[in-house]
C-alpha cells in the first residue's frame, strides 16, 4: 500500500511521514500529491494572521477545541520561522496547544517558513491539500507572524482572521501594507487589555474607509459628496469584516469567532465566492509551481559557471542586473 493509500484509511503515521516528503518536496511526496488530488477540495481552510504578540497561537488552539466539541476534524499548519542554526521550524506553536495533544480528530504540524516571504512557506499550499485529502473538515495556518508582509495567506484560505491586541505599539500598523485588506475576520484579542476601545476604533475607521458607502471631500474649498461605486451585481451583498474582541488563553470570545466563520462560509457560497477563492487559490498555486519548474529548467541549461560568472560581473559593475537577465535569456548576447 502506497503513502496516499494509507493517508486515505486515515493512517496517522503515513500522514505524518507523507507530510515530511511534502515539505521537502522529494519526488515521492509529489508523486502522492497527485494521487490525494482527486480528494481534495472539501475542507474549509482558515488563515490566521496577525503582528507577533497578538496571540494567534492561542487563538488557533481555542479554535480547535470548540471544533472538536462540534466533532470536526481539525489538523493545524502552524509556519513558524526557520532556526538559524538548522534552518527547521522553532515549534513555539506547540507550547501553546498542549490542550490538543492525545486527540485523535486533531493533528498538528509545524513547518519552518525557510526564508519565505509572505509569512507562508512554499509547500504550506502542498500541506492543507495532504490534509484536505485526509479528511480533515477544518484545517486552520497559522501564520509565522512578519506582520505586514503576510497578505500571502489570504491566496490560500477560504476565510482569513487578522489578530490585532491593544498596548503593542501604533494603531496604524494594523493598516499598512494591506494587512487589513485581506481580513474577513478581525480579532482584538487580548481585550481585556487597557486600550481596547482605541483599537477597536481604530479598526473600525479604517473599515469605513475600505468598505465606504459615500465619500466627504473638500475641492477648492467646496466640500462634495461622492457615492460608492455599485458592484455589478447591485443584490449581491457586500461582506463586511466583523470587529470580534477575544480573550484566547480564557478561551472568551471563541465561539463569536467560530459563529463569524460559519457566517462567512455561507456568504461566500451564497454568493458565488466559494468557487472563485478556489479558483484563484488554484491559479496562485499553479502560478508558483510553474515560476519554480521554469527557473529549474533555465539554470539547468545554462553552462556550468556561467551563472557564477554573470554574478561576478554585476558584483564588479560591469554588468547591470538588467544587462545581466538579458544575456542570460538571450543566451550571453546582450
Amino acid at each position: 500500500m502506497t503513502l496516499a493509500e494509507s493517508v486515505l484509511t486515515g493512517d496517522r503515521l503515513a500522514l505524518a511521514r507523507l507530510l515530511t516528503r511534502v515539505e521537502n518536496d522529494s519526488p515521492e511526496g509529489r508523486a502522492a500529491l497527485t494521487d490525494l488530488f482527486p480528494h481534495t477540495g472539501r475542507a474549509h481552510l482558515i488563515g490566521v494572521t496577525g503582528a507577533p504578540g497578538t496571540g494567534k497561537s492561542s487563538l488557533v488552539n481555542q479554535l480547535a477545541l470548540h471544533y472538536r466539541k462540534l466533532d470536526k476534524r481539525v489538523a493545524i499548519v502552524a509556519v513558524d520561522p526557520s532556526s538559524p542554526f538548522t534552518g527547521g521550524a522553532v515549534l513555539g506553536d506547540r507550547v501553546r496547544m498542549r490542550d490538543l495533544s492525545g486527540d485523535p480528530g486533531v493533528f498538528i504540524r509545524s513547518m519552518a517558513a525557510r526564508g519565505s516571504l509572505g509569512g507562508l512557506a512554499q509547500t504550506t499550499a502542498a500541506m492543507t491539500q495532504v490534509f484536505d485529502a485526509a479528511g480533515f473538515d477544518i484545517v486552520l495556518i497559522e501564520t509565522v507572524g512578519a506582520g505586514q508582509s503576510e497578505v500571502d495567506v489570504a491566496r490560500l484560505a477560504h476565510t482569513t482572521i487578522v489578530v490585532e491586541a491593544p498596548g503593542l505599539g501604533d494603531d496604524i500598523q494594523a493598516i499598512k501594507a494591506g494587512i487589513l485588506e485581506i481580513a474577513d475576520l478581525l480579532v482584538v484579542n487580548k481585550s481585556d487589555r487597557p486600550g481596547v476601545e482605541n483599537t477597536e476604533r481604530a479598526l473600525k475607521s479604517m473599515l469605513d474607509l475600505a468598505h465606504p458607502t459615500r465619500h466627504v471631500f473638500l475641492h477648492h474649498g467646496i466640500e462634495m459628496t461622492v457615492d460608492a461605486p455599485v458592484p455589478a451585481d447591485v443584490n449581491a451583498p457586500m461582506w463586511i469584516p466583523p470587529i470580534l474582541r477575544t480573550v484566547a488563553v480564557e478561551g472568551k470570545g471563541i465561539a463569536e469567532v467560530a459563529e463569524g466563520i460559519a457566517r462567512h462560509a455561507e456568504h461566500l457560497r451564497a454568493g458565488g465566492e466559494w468557487a472563485e477563492r478556489e479558483r484563484a487559490r488554484l491559479r496562485s498555486e499553479l502560478e508558483a509551481l510553474l515560476q519554480e519548474a521554469l527557473v529549474k529548467r533555465f539554470r539547468e541549461s545554462i553552462p556550468d559557471g556561467k551563472f557564477e560568472s554573470v554574478i561576478q560581473s554585476v558584483y564588479d559593475r560591469h554588468l547591470s542586473p538588467w544587462d545581466a537577465i538579458q544575456m542570460l535569456v538571450n543566451g550571453g548576447q546582450k
